[in-house]
């Protein structure tokens, strides 16, 4: 037995300040990148984690959380296993949606739309600074794929240690790179009290690529 509250009584009012048109940065991008830095000077753990949303060819849903590691004009970036579900839904179906979620903040932004690979040479830059237990995981691990029990995973990890003993840069496995989600609406959410929250959202203009900035109710 527990003394929780039952779930239908768990509940946090948000006391966050009004958050208007006025108060965004100019471009998505500017907004995007300034909350998560925000959110890393605030002290959230994993300030540019991100819940990545695909799709099968069937329309079946699929989530996880994965770490942005790139923000710009033309999208945002993450790395991963080429041969990974999520890789796979991408590959078929060139669409992803993502939201971070700020929870301490009382904020989240959530964006969608179209993705593409990135190219191989800034795949190569930044696996460079992966650290090298992650580059070696890297070429360990069939990601997605059953395996039997751990001890497969660190006889792989093991394997692949002994075959890159002697080499001092490890190359970039050719299943591993990034993407890029080119957003089509980019939302930023504050909480505010009464579930009375402000929701402010990026629209492309599909005429002329320009962005238009809307309210949303709550």
């Amino acid at each position: 037995m527990t003394d929780a509250p039952p779930l239908e009584t768990m509940r946090t009012d948000y006391d966050s300040r009004p958050f208007d048109v006025a108060d965004l940065k100019p471009t998505w991008y500017e907004q995007l990148a300034a909350w998560i830095d925000e959110a890393r000077e605030g002290g959230e753990p994993e300030p540019n984690a991100m819940v990545l949303a695909t799709a099968d060819p069937d329309g079946i849903p699929s989530s996880r959380t994965v770490l942005c590691k790139g923000v710009d004009a033309d999208g945002i970036v993450f790395y991963t296993n080429y041969t990974s579900v999520k890789s796979h839904d991408l590959d078929r179906t060139r669409v992803a949606s993502a939201t971070f979620p700020w929870f301490a903040m009382h904020r989240q932004a959530q964006l969608a739309g179209r993705v593409v690979r990135v190219p191989e040479a800034q795949a190569d830059a930044y696996w460079a600074l992966r650290p090298r237990g992650a580059q070696l995981g890297a070429w360990a691990s069939a990601q997605s794929t059953v395996v039997l029990g751990r001890n497969v995973l660190d006889h792989a990890l093991d394997g692949v240690t002994r075959r890159f003993a002697d080499t001092e840069e490890i190359p970039r496995p050719p299943h591993w790179g990034g993407w890029r989600i080119e957003p089509r609406t980019v939302e930023f959410w504050q909480g505010r009290h009464d579930r009375m929250h402000d929701r402010l959202r990026f629209d492309i203009d599909r005429d002329d690529d320009g962005w238009t900035v809307r309210r949303l109710a709550p």
